[in-house]
């Protein structure tokens, strides 16, 4: 599969796909799964190191892409490793993609049957969800990137206004003493967050559609940077509102919060359907884009058409969200992730590029 010219985004796009990817699950579950880890008030230095870690990881695998231009990790990373442990390799990827899929949509079913709508079926939810979502990727990386910057400013405007509401709540005493315990806390934390950034990695299939690739470094550190920021002031308000050990005992702490304060003369009551509605479009955006990072990868491994991988995939991705049983299969689900991604996308880059670097080395010194 070639890419046309048709399909270039450009630099801003491509900096808010990587801003939709990353922000998905992690407002509602990632204020619980790092205090869990770190147990000490500390956990937005947590946060802010996982994120500067992401973008290392994310720079890296901009300058990976980077070596083959117009070819996305797909294709080049046979290149490398050659033909056999390239095709497996890209295989892993695509099973990433599509288990990363299928936990998003599961998380968001499981969340709206809970605070939405009670008793309806799981499969009720998923289904119209991935419909509208196999809708939006056959128009392809153009019209993906077109809806994201839709998602985007909505969601930013929202989710800090419903933060701002519960101001009053807020307890300073509650992220004191500063490094109370030591610095050891705070790394301990450092993995659990790993899932909450998942997104640079899709920079190694960007650079080949961006018109600059040049700037793809600006892109996915921007793009990595305004979650940081968001994720680092939900963790500050969640834990100043219902302390660490209030945290803990709460499965989505995030909703909790907006539950949790009332602003008389207002329209709305329940505030925590305004954030839901915000979570459901950053989970959409985070499920197309993984969708049709598998979708794209079949095809060019296969040598196809790109459509017909994006309706073949619908009910494996189907199958792979409707396989944990319950709430806690699916938080294990996304321990196993969060292993996967360290592996996949922060070790073996940093390995293939210092591969290309040796090989490379080589060829000059022959040449001399």
């Amino acid at each position: 599969m070639i890419i046309s010219s048709n399909d270039k985004i450009s630099t801003p796009q491509a900096a808010v796909v990587v801003t939709n990817f990353i922000l998905a699950t992690g407002i509602l579950t990632l204020p619980r799964t790092s205090v869990e880890k770190v147990k000490t008030p500390d956990v937005w230095l947590t946060v802010i190191l996982g994120g500067i870690i992401m973008m290392i990881a994310g720079v890296i695998m901009v300058k990976l892409s980077q070596q083959f231009p117009g070819k996305t990790f797909f294709q080049y990373n046979q290149e490398i490793l050659g033909k056999w442990f390239g095709w497996l390799l890209s295989l892993l990827i695509i099973f990433y993609f599509i288990s990363i899929s299928g936990y998003q949509v599961r998380s968001m079913a499981e969340v709206t049957n809970f605070f939405l709508l009670e008793s309806t079926p799981i499969w009720a939810i998923i289904m119209p969800f991935m419909w509208i979502g196999l809708y939006l990727n056959i128009g392809g990386i153009n019209s993906i990137a077109r809806m994201f910057e839709i998602i985007l400013p909505i969601t930013i405007v929202f989710f800090l206004l419903v933060l701002f509401m519960s101001y009053k709540l807020f307890e300073i005493d509650n992220l004191r003493p500063v490094l109370g315990s030591g610095f050891l806390p705070v790394l301990k934390g450092l993995k659990t967050t790993t899932l909450a950034y998942s997104g640079p990695e899709i920079m190694l299939l960007l650079v080949a559609f961006m018109s600059q690739p040049n700037k793809a470094i600006k892109a996915v550190l921007i793009g990595t940077f305004i979650p940081l920021l968001f994720y680092v002031f939900l963790v500050i308000m969640v834990i100043g509102a219902f302390s660490i050990n209030g945290v803990v005992v709460r499965t989505w702490p995030s909703i909790d919060l907006i539950r949790s304060f009332e602003i008389p003369g207002l329209i709305f009551e329940r505030y925590e359907s305004l954030l839901l509605v915000i979570w459901i479009m950053q989970i959409f955006a985070s499920f197309t884009i993984s969708f049709y990072a598998a979708a794209l990868g079949l095809a060019q491994l296969f040598d196809k058409k790109v459509k017909f991988f994006i309706y073949c995939l619908l009910p494996v991705i189907y199958i792979v969200a409707m396989t944990p049983h319950t709430i806690n299969e699916l938080f294990k689900l996304e321990d196993v992730l969060g292993n996967i991604i360290i592996i996949l996308f922060g070790v073996l880059p940093l390995i293939l590029f210092i591969i290309i670097k040796w090989k490379r080395g080589k060829v000059d010194e022959t040449i001399q």
